[in-house]
């Protein structure tokens, strides 16, 4: 009796299989590199452990026989590579870059919140500073807004994001997720995707947070009002304050696609976070205005484009300058929401 032939399409099958096979190889050693590269060995250390890697690797996939014990052998080394990764601690005690070498922290004591450290550096420019911080106890029952700042250093897709909580004295506390880089570090998109980056939640005074990127780094910046309910925004701020006094406690890692300025802000009560945000519009983030004018977060009563060129603050903040009415002065011209209306939305 003769053999039976195979289907025509197991051959097609097995090539697609191993197709497969090897982009994950290829992932495998470009991240496993990568994973040394920027691990917390001794700086002079990380390219020499790197290139081993990729050398043994090399050697366990061309030269061990059979090809499964090379596979297996391969995936043997990306995994010790992984565990040690995996290990690697996040710190709170690194020399610090100024900017970010206070963390905020806040004591909350029924409707009172003092929130210390907060940032009011005097610039003279973007890197050349006197670096000042003060306290403040906030009122929650005298929270009555909350803002969305988005600051483009370059074309969208990309942007940074910032919340601000505005209360009826006339005071504004701006709050910003960034990275926490050590002394003569520089930021780095590949870096922050491998434990280089703690995690930062910086308070600071609008004059420090919004004029450096306006008047300094000339980003362009938009704010926009978020329509929600007074209690919400109360929650909003405790989980803030909930947030900063977490990566005191307990740092954690700065990563560029679930836990950056716009997917770590704690849009849900409790502990638990999402892994994953609501839309890739949160990922992409220079479409988060998008996302929450969908969502019915921002005023309805004109469409997003006008929202955005009243929203532009640029001119405004360029204009105030140092004017101890700065937060005020850029927001003139931005459409008030009507509490009447706010008060009638349900929290988010």
């Amino acid at each position: 009796m003769s053999d039976a032939k195979p289907a025509w399409w197991a051959k097609p099958i097995r090539w697609i299989g191993w197709i497969a096979l090897w982009c994950l190889i290829s992932f495998s050693v470009l991240w496993s590199a990568l994973a040394l590269y920027y691990s917390n060995l001794p700086v002079w250390l990380r390219p020499w452990t790197a290139g081993l890697f990729v050398a043994a690797a090399a050697a366990a996939l061309f030269w061990l026989k059979p090809r499964r014990r090379a596979i297996g052998m391969f995936f043997t080394l990306v995994a010790i590579v992984l565990v040690y990764w995996s290990l690697i601690p996040p710190s709170n005690d690194r020399p610090w870059r100024r900017e970010v070498s206070v963390l905020p922290w806040a004591e909350v004591k029924g409707r009172q919140v003092t929130v210390h450290n907060i940032r009011n550096s005097e610039y003279r420019t973007a890197t050349e500073f006197d670096l000042r911080h003060y306290d403040r106890t906030f009122d929650l029952d005298r929270l009555q807004n909350m803002d969305f700042f988005m600051s483009f250093w370059g074309p969208i897709p990309f942007c940074h994001t910032m919340l601000s909580f505005e209360f009826e004295d006339g005071e504004f506390l701006c709050v910003s997720i960034e990275t926490r880089p050590e002394e003569n570090e520089g930021y780095s998109v590949t870096a922050s995707c491998f434990k280089q980056f703690e995690l930062v939640y910086v308070a600071g005074d609008e004059r420090d947070l919004v004029r450096m990127r306006t008047n300094l780094r000339d980003e362009a910046v938009y704010l926009y009002h978020i329509d929600t309910t007074p209690e919400a925004m109360r929650r909003m701020f405790l989980r803030y304050c909930a947030r900063m006094n977490d990566l005191r406690a307990h740092p954690e890692w700065y990563f560029i696609i679930t836990r950056n300025c716009t997917t770590d802000i704690p849009r849900r009560d409790g502990e638990s976070r999402w892994l994953l945000p609501e839309s890739w519009k949160v990922v992409i983030n220079g479409f988060a205005d998008e996302f929450l004018y969908d969502e019915g977060s921002l005023d309805q009563s004109m469409p997003l484009v006008e929202l955005r060129k009243a929203g532009h603050v640029n001119t405004r903040a360029q204009l105030a300058d140092k004017d101890p009415d700065f937060s005020l002065r850029i927001r003139e011209g931005i459409p008030k929401l009507r509490q009447s209306e706010m008060t009638q939305r349900t929290s988010p």
